[in-house]
């Protein structure tokens, strides 16, 4: 028997543990956020709160920042 490992087309993945993140937000900022979580439900009949939502969110703006994205690059 080989100990040659096969080559997926599926690269192994990353680290998924989740780290915990504390941050307050102004009163106007945690209205908008709670709004924003009723929209969802609306729009996807799924209840999520907004702790569940943040995560993605911060996910979408950075990787809509281009500014962020080539500065990233160039730490590398």
């Amino acid at each position: 028997m080989s100990d040659t490992k096969p080559t997926l087309k599926l690269q192994k993945l990353p680290d998924l543990t989740p780290s915990k993140i504390t941050i307050t937000v102004t009163p106007d900022l945690q209205a908008d956020l709670e709004a924003y979580a009723k929209i969802y439900e609306r729009t996807y009949e799924d209840k999520q709160n907004v702790s569940s939502l943040i995560p993605s969110m911060l996910a979408g703006f950075l990787a809509s920042d281009a500014g962020f994205k080539k500065a990233k690059r160039e730490l590398a």
